[in-house]
């Protein structure tokens, strides 16, 4: 089924979006950390920052870890905007999952184009999109037209400002890996810089 005043086409096959639920603050996770928590509070992924602060010899790194603490995908940032994104705790091109570069930088609106494949071509198409806005934790990630994920903020009625410390990921049905998406949204929160 598609929407027909917008063109991109939601899944509806009979199962149900995932929710989880994206903070820095867990009793199972150091202190500033992103965790991706489900809806009972139990923790899905974690990241690790390892080299928070990039030089000139290292790349910025963050590894996606599951819950007991496994590395399930490796994210470098490198100097020049892009970043790859390799399994396990790897960076040898024979693990590498996707690269992205960013294609739209402004004020509050970003845009990530991903390469699931890791060959670099002038003509290559990018496989998928992230468009959104960092700032408002606001981001939409798209296979063509169809709409794979999407983060927003917690807003409750009784709420004057929302907190831009926990937000929603929710992961509509389809066959794209949930660590991958977790990754690309730690990747669009650090698209703002």
């Amino acid at each position: 089924m598609e929407s027909e005043t917008s063109g991109i086409a939601y899944p509806v096959d009979g199962q149900i979006a995932i929710d989880l639920f994206v903070s820095k603050k867990h009793p199972g996770v150091p202190r500033g950390h992103l965790a991706f928590l489900d809806y009972s509070n139990n923790l899905i992924f974690r990241i690790n920052p390892h080299s928070p602060k990039p030089s000139a010899s290292n790349n910025y790194k963050k590894v996606l870890l599951d819950a007991s603490g496994e590395p399930l995908l490796s994210i470098y940032r490198y100097h020049t905007g892009s970043w790859k994104c390799y399994k396990g705790e790897s960076n040898n091109d024979e693990d590498l999952v996707f690269r992205v570069q960013r294609s739209l930088k402004k004020l509050n609106r970003v845009e990530l184009e991903v390469f699931l494949t890791g060959e670099i071509l002038e003509d290559t198409t990018c496989d998928l999109k992230v468009r959104g806005s960092p700032f408002q934790r606001s981001c939409s990630i798209y296979n063509g037209n169809s709409l794979l994920a999407q983060t927003s903020l917690m807003y409750k009625l009784d709420q004057i400002f929302v907190s831009r410390k926990k937000f929603r990921l929710t992961i509509f049905p389809g066959s794209f890996d949930h660590a991958l998406l977790a990754a690309l949204v730690v990747i669009f929160l650090n698209g703002r810089k």
